[in-house]
């Protein structure tokens, strides 16, 4: 009995591979990198006021690699200045690398996350006319998670609407300490 039911389990399951077999495509040529699913984009600002004053320039390039998924690379350059109630200028610049990786779990929704590494340097410029105090250059890393939409704009491009927060919280994020909004542009 034992055997009898044995050779049916596996006759069973040679029809179930062989009918698996059949439903697969067949393979006539190796993937290839596919230049349309690259996408370029990232993030610019502005910002000034009686206070404070900021410039972010953050290009990236990516690659779609299905439609729940994407990844890329990019470079940042930040730059800050803005004055304390007691008068005190501090500038601070950043410049460094991204990476980055999406995943969107339905169309136009994504989720993400961006580990970066910056480069920090600055000044800080006191009330009494004395020299300003040079900061001391350093790396900073971040490690920004969000998510928001990817409005379609015609074509392949897409605004981006996200909402970040950078969970490290190193002393010189150019994140600062609350949860940011961002929006960019992919092409």
């Amino acid at each position: 009995m034992k055997k009898i039911i044995f050779l049916l389990l596996f006759a069973a399951a040679s029809m179930i591979q062989t009918a698996y077999s059949q439903d697969e495509p067949e393979e006539t040529a190796p993937k290839r990198f596919d230049k349309s699913k690259l996408f370029f984009g990232g993030n610019f600002g502005l910002g000034f006021g009686s206070n404070t004053s900021s410039i972010i320039v953050s290009p990236q390039v990516g690659y779609r690699f299905n439609t729940h998924f994407a990844a890329g690379a990019g470079i940042n350059f930040n730059y800050y200045s803005y004055k304390n109630l007691s008068n005190e200028k501090t500038s601070l610049g950043y410049t460094g690398l991204n990476i980055f990786g999406r995943v969107y779990p339905i169309p136009y929704i994504l989720l993400q996350a961006q580990p970066e590494l910056n480069y920090s340097w600055g000044s800080i410029k006191y009330p009494d006319n004395s020299p300003a105090e040079k900061l001391k250059g350093q790396f900073v890393p971040s490690l920004l998670l969000g998510g928001g939409a990817a409005i379609p704009t015609g074509g392949n491009g897409a605004l981006l609407l996200m909402l970040q927060y950078d969970v490290l919280q190193e002393s010189r994020s150019p994140y600062g300490s609350k949860a940011f909004f961002t929006m960019g542009y992919n092409f």
